[in-house]
C-alpha cells in the first residue's frame, strides 16, 4: 500500500490524539485496521505518546491523559494497574442502563468510570472526582453532576462541607466508592477530607459497593469511614483471609473475587 493511503507516523500519531479528543478509549486492534499498520506499530506510537505524557496506555488500547490530577492520585495509578483494572471492569458490568448512581474519588473508582465510558452505558452520575466526570461526560445519554467543595489537587478531588452539603441534596440507585484500608471491623481512609464524603455518599444510596484491592485487605487508617454493616458488595482482586472473611460474613457483605 502506498504512502498516500498509510499515514506517516507523525501524522498517525496527530490523529490518534484527534481520536481521543472524540472518545474516551481507542483500541489498539481498531487503530491498526483504520491505519492499515501492524498492532506493534501502533503499540509504538503509544508507547511514544504516553512516553510525552499526551496519553495514558490502558489494557488493549488507551486513554486520554487526565486532567486536574497531580502525583499523588498518578502515583497510585502506577501501581496494582491489572488489579484494578478487572476490579473496575467487573463493577461496571453491574450498572443497568439508566441508573442513578454517586462515584467518588480515588484510582480503582477512575477504572469503573473509564469502563463505564467504554461500554457507553448511560447514567446519571454524581461525583467529587475530576476524572470521573470526565471520562463519564463523553458518554451519550448520561448526565454528569459534580459537587460543589473544596480542590484537593493531587487528588482531582473536591472535599469539604461543601462537597458534603451538596451531597445530601440527592437519592441514587448505588454508590461505588474506593478505600485505603478495610478491616474485619471497618472501611477507613487515609486521604484527609475523603472518609466525610464517602460517609455522605453512602447514607444518599440505596446500594453501596465497595471497589477495593487486595493490598489494602486487613489493614486500618486513621480516619474511620464505615462498619462493615454500612457495605453491600465488595469487588475485589483476591479472596479475603481470616478476620476480614470472617467480618464480612458476620457482616452480610457480599463478596464478588474477579
Amino acid at each position: 500500500m502506498g504512502s498516500e493511503a498509510r499515514p506517516a507516523k507523525a501524522e498517525r500519531q496527530a490523529q490518534i490524539l484527534m481520536e481521543l479528543k472524540l472518545r474516551p478509549h481507542v483500541r489498539i486492534a481498531d487503530l491498526a485496521a483504520r491505519f492499515s499498520v501492524t498492532p506493534e506499530t501502533i503499540r509504538r506510537d503509544l508507547g511514544a505518546l504516553d512516553g510525552r505524557g499526551q496519553i495514558r496506555r490502558a489494557y488493549g488500547g488507551a486513554t486520554a491523559p487526565y486532567p486536574g490530577a497531580r502525583h499523588d492520585l498518578e502515583a497510585r495509578q502506577e501501581r496494582r494497574v491489572d488489579e484494578r483494572a478487572r476490579i473496575g471492569r467487573a463493577a461496571a458490568a453491574l450498572v443497568r442502563p439508566g441508573e442513578t448512581l454517586m462515584i467518588d474519588a480515588g484510582a480503582t473508582t477512575i477504572e469503573f468510570a473509564r469502563y463505564l465510558a467504554i461500554a457507553g452505558t448511560p447514567v446519571t452520575a454524581i461525583t467529587n472526582c475530576l476524572q470521573v466526570a470526565q471520562l463519564l461526560g463523553g458518554v451519550p445519554d448520561a448526565e454528569v453532576v459534580l459537587c460543589g467543595g473544596r480542590l484537593l489537587a493531587g487528588e482531582g478531588a473536591l472535599i469539604g462541607p461543601e462537597a458534603v452539603e451538596s451531597l445530601q441534596r440527592y437519592r441514587v440507585d448505588a454508590c461505588y466508592l474506593g478505600a485505603s484500608a478495610i478491616d474485619a471491623e471497618m472501611v477507613s481512609e487515609a486521604v484527609r477530607g475523603f472518609d466525610a464524603v464517602k460517609r455522605a455518599m453512602l447514607a444518599a444510596s440505596g446500594r453501596s459497593v465497595l471497589l477495593i484491592d487486595s493490598s489494602k485487605h486487613g489493614r486500618r487508617d486513621f480516619a474511620a469511614v464505615a462498619p462493615l454493616s454500612k457495605i453491600g458488595l465488595v469487588v475485589t482482586d483476591a479472596a479475603p483471609v481470616e478476620a476480614l472473611a470472617r467480618g464480612l460474613a458476620q457482616h452480610g457483605v457480599a463478596l464478588r473475587v474477579v
